[in-house]
């Protein structure tokens, strides 16, 4: 790759005139040894799963191995078609669709890691509810799965975007973070502005811990997907006005990491703090160690 940090990623496309999904392109390619068209067949497909993800969600049962979860996305979506969202309908159903990718991981249905599992729901719920605004074709937001993957790429060499390294800040801030940098890039805003919007995105979740109840993936997961969506339409927004993000991105990337180096390790997806260790927590806990003793 040409770029190590989101400086150089736009240092690259303002020297070359390229957006961000151009430069991922080409760099993926040279790097896997695979034609560009191939990289881009590879996230259509992607992509597609994605889409298949969102409408099982909306359809079909989605209650977890654990029956602790499942339908909520189905709720939503039924309370847009009788009640005026507060969110508005497009967020609204952002956070269904990110509510419903959320629901299918749970249940053992197949996702795409965006980056990881625990935070799966954020970049297909920007992308898919956006498409269905816009009209943009596939190919549009392939490029915007691009753009997403070179963010997660330098998230990932500079930062974690594992909780159990870096706490929920490094999964779910860092999909918000990629689903805003892209969302900006897709509605036709410069690498600049992309890279204040995953600014932006990141300090909003800096220091949010991983505290799944009963070490599942669903409790607060699923609800974090949900409210991550509209989060990042919120940040793309911003940049795209002209808010700025006075910390440089890559600054603001540094300080997640330390963050995440200093969080307890109770705090860092172990199920021994936070939510996971309330008293209904723990009841969650123990009734699920007996299903399993009865098995």
């Amino acid at each position: 790759m040409r770029f190590r940090t989101l400086k150089q990623l736009t240092e690259v496309c303002a020297s070359e005139g390229l957006t961000i999904a151009e430069v991922m392109l080409a760099d993926q390619s040279q790097e896997s040894g695979k034609p560009p068209e191939y990289v881009f067949e590879k996230m259509r497909a992607y992509y597609q799963i994605m889409k298949e993800a969102v409408a099982k969600g909306l359809t079909e049962d989605t209650t977890s191995r654990s029956g602790l979860t499942g339908k909520d996305a189905q709720r939503v979506a039924s309370y847009m078609t009788t009640t005026e969202a507060s969110l508005g309908e497009e967020a609204c159903k952002a956070m269904a669709y990110a509510l419903a990718v959320s629901e299918v991981n749970a249940s053992m249905g197949r996702i795409i890691a965006t980056p990881t599992a625990g935070s799966c729901g954020i970049i297909p719920g920007v992308f898919i509810s956006s498409q269905q605004r816009f009209g943009w074709d596939d190919d549009h937001m392939v490029k915007g799965l691009l753009s997403a993957g070179a963010i997660g790429y330098v998230i990932a060499n500079n930062s974690f975007v594992s909780g159990a390294e870096g706490g929920c800040q490094a999964e779910v801030g860092s999909a918000i973070g990629m689903a805003a940098g892209a969302l900006v890039e897709l509605r036709g805003g410069t690498p600049e502005q992309a890279m204040h919007a995953v600014g932006l995105a990141l300090k909003n979740t800096l220091g949010l811990i991983c505290d799944p109840v009963g070490g599942l993936v669903e409790i607060p997961c699923i609800v974090r997907n949900g409210f991550g969506a509209v989060n990042a339409m919120a940040a793309a927004d911003m940049a795209l006005a002209g808010v700025r993000s006075v910390i440089p991105s890559d600054e603001v990337v540094q300080v997640m990491y330390e963050v995440g180096t200093a969080m307890p390790e109770k705090h860092r997806e172990t199920a021994k703090g936070g939510l996971a260790q309330t008293p209904t927590g723990q009841q969650i806990m123990k009734e699920l160690n007996l299903g399993k003793k009865q098995r």
